[in-house]
């Protein structure tokens, strides 16, 4: 009987991925980023944050903002070359009492090797969907 390979999918890596953002587990998010990992925040004005201590540190103080914070994954599209386009939904009530807030966004995520080892968000869905669309087609 053959053996089935234990590495996720890029779609089943993200799945695993938004599930863990829905539990606040960063640990659990942490376990699926390569050492090397960078998350690309620039299109929101946030910066890149790269490596997994700086990653974590940018995690936790962004659960820090919300009471409850839900991420409804509405697509996920598996681009090719382990490129990954994802729209979100995010709703969540603010820790200071700045009320509700409902957003969507593109989320573009590379994977390989059974990791994630690059993460883009951007604000703008058809300019994250492009550059996803570019990165499969460069990598």
């Amino acid at each position: 009987m053959a053996e089935e390979s234990t590495t996720p999918t890029p779609v089943e890596l993200v799945r695993q991925a938004f599930d863990a953002g829905n539990r606040h587990d960063i640990d659990a998010i942490m376990g699926l980023h390569a050492p090397d990992a960078v998350w690309d925040l620039s299109d929101q004005g946030l910066g890149t944050f790269e490596g997994l201590a700086a990653i974590r540190g940018w995690l936790e103080d962004w659960f820090g903002v919300w009471v409850d914070l839900s991420l409804d994954v509405l697509d996920v599209v598996d681009l090719g070359h382990g490129v990954v386009f994802s729209r979100v939904r995010e709703e969540g009530r603010l820790a200071d009492g700045g009320g509700q807030v409902e957003q969507q966004r593109a989320w573009v995520i590379l994977g390989g090797q059974g990791k994630i080892a690059r993460t883009a968000i951007y604000l703008d869905i058809a300019a994250g969907c492009a550059a996803a669309e570019r990165l499969a087609e460069e990598t």
